[in-house]
């Protein structure tokens, strides 16, 4: 079995590859080439060992993708392309004899949980980063040494990925909002915490931070083959409008253990919050949204109280969302506890009045550098009953410190 530390080994030297690809510039850049090419040698030891419990039951297993896109087929020492001759397999468009990542975007499931609906979500929103087939076969050839149908190496490989994404979002740009400190995603989780057979939504999942640490929370109480197939299959939703972080929520939470992860490709607040049935809610709610954006007028029609800040439609969005005796907790701008225009003030009044707003909590100053500044706070609440008493605490820093842009 390969160490934690001979894993981390090959991603830093596939990251060391990836850094002399003229094609690839940044973390970003090569935290994406990476993930389609881990995922599907994660999906390919996955085949293995659903083939080899088939065969343990008695019964005939059919591959997946078709032989000449299976994994072992073009990367294997014996059929390995490489060069112009690997970049043209996985780029080349042909509807007749279609390229890798255009074989695998048109894969469709034959029923729920099928595995090819997660390949051909990830695969259209895939763009291959590498210039050099000489350069990406290096990488293949280093992530083929890992074997991922061992439990505690995808489990600290996870890790391992979670890192990239960390240094992914501490190098600003586009992909930095979507990075959450993990002990504030752990403390929230263990505070709303959540019940196999509850479901659990994010509206702006970003690359997945609260939806994988809720699966390692659940995980130990899924005792048996029938919990574990609810935890995999039916807990965990969520949305993604930017296709870089979608990818990577999926491939992260798959590194995760989910089977079948239900995240779409949309930008949540094009939704009509009036429109939302019982069937459209969810029993969790964890969400650090996007603020100090703006939307168009259009989106804002969507939501009783008009506003083109995203904090005021999201918040909106999440108190539609959540089932009655459900329980949430989100991150917001401070603002949103302290302005007084009417928009601010109908929200606020209607979380008062629609849920039991029991606590909020002020976070330091600076705690989401280096890519944004503004101080933040986390707020609870539950559809229990109307809000009576609200607590209010307050996060310090340790001895006084002072966040920077280089500390994050």
């Amino acid at each position: 079995m390969t160490s934690k530390e001979q894993l981390r080994s090959i991603v830093n030297r596939c990251c060391d590859i990836m850094r002399t690809d003229d094609g690839i510039n940044g973390a970003s850049h090569y935290t994406e080439a990476l993930s389609w090419i881990l995922y599907l040698k994660f999906f390919a030891d996955k085949e293995k060992e659903r083939k080899a419990m088939a065969e343990l039951a008695g019964d005939q297993y059919h591959q997946l993708l078709k032989k000449e896109y299976q994994w072992v087929e073009w990367t294997s020492k014996s059929k390995a392309l490489t060069g112009k001759d690997l970049l043209d397999f996985v780029t080349c468009i042909d509807d007749t004899n279609p390229g890798l990542i255009q074989y695998l975007s048109s894969l469709k499931g034959k029923q729920e949980g099928d595995p090819r609906d997660i390949i051909s979500a990830i695969f259209k929103n895939v763009q291959n980063r590498f210039n050099s087939g000489y350069l990406m076969r290096e990488v293949i050839s280093l992530v083929n040494s890992i074997h991922f149908d061992v439990g505690e190496e995808a489990f600290a490989l996870s890790h391992i990925y979670e890192g990239l994404l960390k240094d992914m979002g501490e190098g600003g740009g586009n992909a930095g909002e979507f990075y959450t400190p993990r002990a504030l995603i752990k403390t929230m989780i263990a505070l709303v915490d959540p019940k196999i057979n509850e479901t659990i939504y994010d509206p702006a999942c970003g690359t997945g931070g609260f939806l994988a640490q809720a699966h390692l929370y659940l995980e130990p109480k899924a005792t048996n083959a029938d919990l574990r197939r609810v935890l995999n299959n039916k807990t965990f939703f969520g949305n993604e409008k930017t296709p870089l972080p979608f990818v990577l929520c999926l491939m992260n939470l798959t590194l995760h253990g989910l089977d079948y992860p239900q995240i779409t490709k949309k930008n949540t607040l094009q939704d009509d919050i009036r429109q939302f049935d019982d069937r459209d809610k969810h029993d969790i709610i964890l969400a650090n949204p996007p603020f100090g954006g703006k939307e168009q007028p259009l989106i804002q029609k969507n939501f009783p109280i008009e506003a083109n800040a995203t904090e005021i439609l999201f918040l909106q969005h999440i108190e539609k969302k959540l089932k009655r005796n459900g329980r949430a907790a989100v991150v917001v701008p401070e603002g949103v506890l302290f302005q007084t225009n009417s928009a601010y003030q109908q929200v606020k009044e209607r979380l008062v009045k629609e849920c039991n707003l029991h606590t909020v909590v002020s976070l330091p100053a600076g705690i989401f550098l280096p890519y944004s500044a503004v101080k933040t706070s986390l707020i609870f609440f539950d559809k229990t009953k109307v809000t009576k008493d609200v607590w209010f605490y307050e996060v310090p820093l340790i001895d006084n410190k002072k966040l920077t842009k280089k500390s994050g």
